[in-house]
């Protein structure tokens, strides 16, 4: 088995000891991505639809830098500290995602790392 860890600075840096992607073969496992932008170490603050919006940017900048793109990922799990923005995360995904929609979760918890209100992660399979 070949791993390739994927890494860009499109996206927040790893916050511990893992990696932005794993490549195993033409899989990709996509860590969770959280409201920060490149280069920053804090968290966004304030309007939530603008967190979401960053969450998916930089999930896409890590299927990009994977060699893929937000069409690829076959499975994603959303989680939300507040399920009251379960609709606008759909909202939101469908600027994102087209049909056929990769198959997801969504998962409400008490915290997130630092804070966050909103995390996803995801799977993605290269052609």
């Amino acid at each position: 088995m070949t791993k390739t860890i994927i890494r860009t600075d499109r996206a927040p840096q790893a916050l511990g000891t893992y990696s932005q992607a794993v490549k195993v073969g033409n899989t990709v496992y996509l860590s969770g991505q959280y409201p920060v932008l490149a280069g920053a170490a804090d968290l966004m603050t304030g309007d939530v639809e603008a967190q979401i919006r960053q969450v998916f940017a930089n999930l896409r900048a890590v299927a990009e830098a994977a060699g893929g793109s937000l069409a690829d990922i076959v499975m994603i799990r959303i989680y939300l500290t507040d399920l009251s923005h379960f609709p606008l995360v759909n909202e939101i995904m469908a600027g994102y995602f087209s049909a056929p929609y990769p198959a997801r979760n969504v998962l409400g918890m008490a915290a997130l790392p630092k804070g966050a209100t909103v995390g996803i992660d995801g799977v993605m399979v290269l052609p």
